[in-house]
């Protein structure tokens, strides 16, 4: 449980701000059509969380505890680092082209966004370090959607309400956190 709760948290906190959720408020602004982009978001993210907690469950078997620990304790200080610095939406994103429909364009526009993003990078890691592959990629998941389904359905008054250096800098404390927990644990 432990895995899933910590995995949700870290990822609703990383993902607020996120070009992912930029991209979610384009996608709820052009369309307006909020069933199919959450879905969308809902099957992108399975699919690139489910392939990101592999990715950290293997690396669990060529990898011995002890260069793991530096790793991750790396990983979640270099999380914490990026967590400071601004995403920026990309052109080539916003204008995704609705030849597939809202959730066609919404499940490939969020799978390519998420390759090598925050959350994505944190999902290897915490499958690597918690070892429970399911729970880690539920609660991800969960995180996930906890962040981007609200932008989809409330828009541009979410962003008001936040101030995104809080969220961010909060987030940052999360993996600093993490990183050093790691580092203690060992």
């Amino acid at each position: 449980m432990e895995a899933f709760l910590v995995s949700t948290g870290i990822v609703a906190l990383a993902e607020i701000g996120d070009k992912t959720q930029l991209l979610a408020l384009i996608l709820a602004l052009r369309f307006r059509k909020p069933w199919p982009i959450v879905l969308g978001i809902l099957v992108a993210t399975l699919a690139n969380h489910g392939l990101a907690g592999a990715v950290g469950a293997w690396v669990t078997t060529f990898v011995g505890p002890q260069i793991l620990r530096w790793v991750l304790a790396a990983s979640f200080i270099g999380m914490a680092v990026w967590m400071l610095i601004p995403d920026k939406m990309d052109d080539e994103e916003a204008d995704a082209a609705p030849r597939w429909g809202v959730f066609g364009t919404t499940v490939v526009a969020f799978f390519l966004a998420e390759m090598g993003d925050k959350t994505q990078i944190a999902t290897v890691m915490l499958a690597a370090q918690y070892q429970a592959y399911f729970y880690v990629v539920a609660g991800t998941t969960l995180g996930m959607m906890l962040a981007n389904a609200p932008v989809v359905w409330l828009g541009e008054r979410m962003t008001r309400l936040v101030p995104m250096r809080w969220v961010h800098v909060v987030s940052a404390l999360v993996f600093a956190t993490l990183g050093v927990v790691a580092l203690v644990a060992g």
